[in-house]
């Protein structure tokens, strides 16, 4: 795809259901937070109301990588998408954990069931979204019923926290225009995608104007700083399913076994066909009859 300023333009070969999807606008949401406010997107159910269905993106993303697939799901439940802190319009703030993440998770669905009668909620989370959904289905087992773990790599039990290397800190990055930005955008892991419309979609809204310049929206030291779930084991009682991508570089082989011999007694596993590690992108139909089947 040649990239340009006009969205519009660059997307007009994209299939109906998405045009349709991106065109119903949800209402846009603030979670006051003392540690930094929280964005958040919602869709209301054409159906009913207590249904409540979340998703939780991955690092470096942002709620709208959801605007595809989360109006799809508007016949089950209500949507939530959320920016998780230092991401999309959430945020910076001076340190980030992935327990606090799922604090503002957590603060959020019980809003929400404190505004409607929820029966039913469901959480969902690719990538390091995954991390967060696990925790919060494993330390409020009273508020979650449902539990989508996609593409996730959970490391195996005893892993030594002092292997993972940060990288050095990332410097902030300024691009002179919009167009040479764009055409800086690259999903992480490396990877293909047939759809392209939809990486353009979201790249559209990773980036955003300052007075030095076009950058991500993102706070550049996530990468390093970021308090992960290290010496962690989840032990969500709820419905759960591991979805991966077939063609994933993070939950191949030994890494996916491992995960399958910490967790098989507690979650189900399902492989995406000619999916990578970003599959909501690659088969983001599939991901709709995923979600769909766990209200059936």
């Amino acid at each position: 795809m040649q990239i340009t300023n006009n969205l519009n333009k660059d997307i007009i070969e994209a299939p109906d259901w998405f045009h349709k999807a991106i065109q119903d606008k949800p209402e846009d949401k603030i979670l006051a937070d003392p540690l930094g406010n929280v964005s958040y997107s919602k869709w209301v159910s054409k159906n009913t109301n207590q249904n409540l269905i979340i998703l939780i993106h991955g690092t470096g993303a942002h709620k709208k990588w959801w605007d595809p697939i989360a109006p799809q799901l508007k016949d089950v439940g209500n949507i939530i998408a959320i920016d998780l802190p230092g991401m999309g319009c959430s945020d910076f703030r001076e340190k980030y954990r992935i327990k606090d993440f799922g604090e503002c998770v957590i603060s959020i669905i019980k809003k929400e069931i404190s505004d409607h009668n929820i029966k039913k909620v469901c959480i969902i989370g690719h990538s390091l979204g995954g991390h967060v959904a696990g925790y919060v289905a494993s330390e409020r087992k009273d508020l979650i019923t449902d539990l989508v773990i996609i593409d996730t790599f959970i490391r195996p039990p005893g892993y030594d926290p002092s292997q993972h290397k940060g990288g050095p800190l990332r410097m902030i990055k300024y691009y002179p225009d919009k167009e040479t930005i764009l055409n800086r955008f690259r999903l992480m892991p490396k990877q293909e995608c047939q759809n392209d419309w939809y990486v353009r979609y979201i790249a559209e809204h990773s980036i955003k104007k300052t007075k030095n310049g076009w950058r991500w929206r993102f706070d550049d030291v996530l990468f390093t700083s970021l308090e992960r779930l290290f010496d962690y084991k989840f032990s969500f009682t709820c419905p759960a399913l591991f979805v991966h991508g077939s063609e994933s570089l993070l939950t191949n082989g030994h890494i996916l076994e491992n995960i399958k011999n910490t967790y098989s007694d507690i979650m189900d596993f399902f492989e995406v066909l000619e999916a990578y590690h970003h599959v909501p992108l690659d088969k983001p139909i599939e991901i709709v009859k995923i979600i769909k089947e766990r209200f059936d």
